[in-house]
């Protein structure tokens, strides 16, 4: 994993991977920007009122008006869920748009005699978006009454978006080399390391400006890790081949 970090780094000095860091973010900024421009009073209202009402039960052995609190919190949730929307819309952008010229340049440079099984396809790449957004959904939905601790709002996105970061890129790194089973097996095999990439990749996007253009560093970091197991793989023995 590390090795593949150190090779993604050394990939963003090529100018086609730093335009692609730009563009997706930029687009990313400008969308939740509008929308933060529209709704940010409203939003800050309604998760100022629902939090008054979580603090108020939480101390239900005190008296006194949590109006204030409630609205610096719902101030700083609101800050920190756009953290997450910004870098989950840039890696879809990024899978859709990005991935192939990110497989094509690392595939060129380090395995150009990788076969190629093609057992991914674009409606694939799709549906396993709408799976990642369908699991943000229902993991923000389960984490819901632990926002009430301020302890654990930076810890929660982190947590979530380590899932959601690693469903995303994984798919696109190896839709190209990779058939269906010898994904299974990958995935299977690799999915501590898979979410600590995402893990991290979700902790570097709260570093200011850093953290905007990391998705295609982690995009070439997938790439890299996942072709080399592929590889790997490819390469063990079969069970009772003569060898």
């Amino acid at each position: 994993m590390i090795r593949a970090l150190a090779l993604a780094f050394a990939n963003l000095l090529h100018p086609r991977m730093l335009w692609l860091m730009v563009w997706p973010v930029l687009i990313a900024l400008m969308i939740w920007g509008a929308v933060a421009l529209v709704f940010w009073t409203q939003a800050v209202l309604w998760l100022a009122a629902a939090l008054r009402g979580w603090i108020v039960n939480a101390t239900f052995f005190m008296t006194w008006d949590a109006s204030d609190v409630a609205l610096w919190a719902a101030r700083i949730l609101v800050l920190l869920s756009l953290v997450p929307l910004v870098q989950l819309t840039s890696i879809l952008i990024l899978g859709v748009f990005g991935m192939p010229a990110i497989v094509e340049h690392v595939t060129q440079r380090r395995y150009p005699s990788l076969e190629q099984k093609k057992g991914g396809s674009f409606a694939g790449s799709l549906w396993n978006s709408v799976v990642a957004l369908a699991g943000l959904l229902g993991l923000g939905a389960l984490s819901v009454p632990l926002w009430v601790f301020p302890p654990l709002w930076p810890l929660i996105p982190v947590a979530i978006m380590g899932w959601v970061d690693q469903r995303l890129l994984r798919y696109d790194a190896l839709a190209r080399h990779a058939d269906p089973r010898e994904m299974r097996a990958l995935f299977a095999s690799r999915r501590g390391a898979l979410y600590a990439l995402g893990a991290i990749l979700a902790l570097v996007a709260y570093l200011p400006v850093v953290g905007f253009f990391a998705p295609v560093l982690f995009g070439l970091a997938f790439v890299h890790y996942l072709l080399a197991g592929l590889k790997s793989l490819r390469e063990q023995p079969i069970e009772g081949r003569v060898l």
